[in-house]
């Protein structure tokens, strides 16, 4: 098999693990993060349609440019906006579409309104292209950069209610981000400086990979927000930020601060709600009998810390315990993993590390 027959190959994988993911995002036999699986899938599909020449060229055996079509064009052109909705509704699944939200069609309507002016011979063609050119750059690098920060800003909010992040954090598009524009930026500079259809076998065993990647971690993504309605607006509406103004100011008295911090405080030492790996703000608020808000802001301000760090910093005292008095090897590092409160031995080995700067096995010995 020459080059040329291994890209082919490689071409129809593409297209066809593209659109068989994007049916089963959008059939979403889980039923879970049901928005947002419903814009992935849609934006899946029409990622898809960035191979669909090849594709049909190879069934018709013949050259054919589908891409040239104005529908065409315009759905790729939303691919971006697509993902963006689906990052929207993974990191907020209450997120409603209001009237002010039509300004995410004011750059569709431009390259529409371009789209036509070109199909109707309308002013200058090379002027029409780099329009073209500009707006696809900007549009695909301004919703990239936009769902880089607002993965970043969900990965600090759940911090405020969940002391194990790792199964809800959405690291996976995070890196999925990173690694396309890296690929793309690869591209372009090999396009612009070399013949890039000698470059075109190894960017698309790299975007395979990339495919087989997000099929593999999006499928498994479990329900960010497990919980009823109202509990998830509110735990949403928790700033991802401690230290901002909005959460400096006094929600209560000194006096209740004083009051809910020592009674949080005798309830993780005599309970150890900690040692539940489902502990979350609803669950602990709801020991405590004051609300998510109250108890948050006790946690931020009473001990200057964030849900994750405080309830972690319980469960590696609680595994130091057990490391120093495990002399007989009757737990493995897994098993204090779990008995200290945690889902999973990575989790485990790196919240470890952070807080004392070590590994547990290092610890250990």
């Amino acid at each position: 098999m020459n080059t040329s027959e291994l890209n082919r190959f490689i071409v129809v994988l593409i297209y066809g693990s593209l659109v068989l993911l994007s049916l089963l995002k959008l059939a979403n036999a889980l039923r879970v993060n049901r928005k947002a699986n419903f814009w992935f899938g849609m934006f899946l599909f029409l990622w898809s349609s960035f191979w669909l020449d090849e594709v049909l060229s190879l069934v018709k055996g013949s050259p054919v440019e589908i891409h040239s079509i104005l529908s065409v064009r315009l759905i790729q052109f939303l691919t971006p906006i697509l993902f963006f909705f689906s990052v929207l509704f993974y990191t907020n699944p209450a997120f409603k579409f209001k009237l002010s939200d039509l300004k995410y069609l004011i750059l569709p309507v431009i390259f529409l309104i371009n789209l036509l002016l070109e199909r109707f011979g309308i002013g200058n063609k090379n002027i029409s292209e780099l329009i073209f050119i500009g707006l696809i750059l900007f549009q695909a690098l301004f919703y990239t950069g936009l769902s880089y920060i607002t993965i970043r800003k969900h990965q600090k909010r759940i911090q405020q209610f969940s002391a194990n992040t790792e199964g809800i954090n959405l690291n996976w598009l995070e890196y999925i981000i990173i690694i396309i524009f890296v690929i793309n930026i690869i591209y372009i500079i090999y396009n612009l400086s070399y013949n890039s259809n000698s470059l075109n076998v190894f960017i698309n065993i790299a975007f395979l990979l990339v495919i087989y990647s997000v099929a593999y971690y999006s499928l498994k993504q479990k329900e960010i927000y497990p919980v009823e309605e109202k509990q998830r607006e509110e735990l949403i509406s928790i700033n991802e930020d401690p230290e901002t103004e909005e959460v400096k100011r006094k929600l209560i008295s000194d006096e209740e601060l004083l009051r809910i911090k020592t009674g949080l405080e005798k309830i993780m030492e005599s309970e150890k709600p900690y040692l539940d790996s489902e502990l979350n703000l609803i669950k602990l608020s709801e020991l405590l009998s004051v609300s998510t808000h109250h108890l948050s802001y006790v946690i931020n301000s009473g001990f200057q810390k964030n849900f994750f760090q405080f309830v972690n910093e319980y469960r590696i005292l609680h595994a130091k315990i057990l490391l120093k008095d495990n002399s007989n090897n009757k737990l493995s590092i897994l098993g204090i993993a779990y008995e200290s409160g945690f889902n999973s031995k990575t989790s485990f080995n790196t919240t470890f590390k952070k807080l004392t700067g070590k590994t547990p096995s290092e610890f250990k010995k």
